[in-house]
């Protein structure tokens, strides 16, 4: 299956055989250091900038219903974010991934994306939306 949005990412991790965790980070666009001045104009119109790491947290599909329920819950944070990276950590058996599992997988996301490695992660917008990067 293609995902192509929020709700079609949900329907796959339910459809797995195994027990998923959907690991989230979610990032805010920032101005990389010492931008240039065409940086910060193509960053002022909405363009580039670097995706910097705010929040990362851990879910069931179950504890999920759908994006405007996943922004809400993040809006509670105070923490604003622009993009949210996913991955899905497949249990064993009939085993959940334990806590400590998803934390060293969502350490692990969070030090990928730093380094500019997003290319095994699943982009969505607030809308829940898949974004491509160029």
């Amino acid at each position: 299956m293609a995902i192509s949005r929020f709700a079609d990412l949900l329907e796959e991790a339910n459809q797995q055989p195994e027990p998923q965790r959907l690991l989230f980070v979610f990032t805010r666009a920032e101005l990389p250091d010492n931008p240039t001045a065409e940086q910060r104009q193509r960053f002022e119109q909405g363009e580039g900038g670097v995706l910097t790491p705010a929040l990362c947290v851990d879910k069931s599909p179950e504890e999920l219903s759908d994006m405007e329920a996943l922004v809400a819950e993040s809006r509670n944070t105070g923490i604003e974010w622009d993009i949210v990276f996913v991955a899905a950590l497949s249990g064993s058996g009939l085993q959940p991934p334990s806590g400590e599992e998803a934390e060293r997988h969502l350490q692990r996301m969070v030090e990928s994306l730093k380094m500019g490695n997003i290319e095994s992660f699943l982009a969505l917008d607030r809308q829940g939306e898949v974004v491509s990067f160029q």
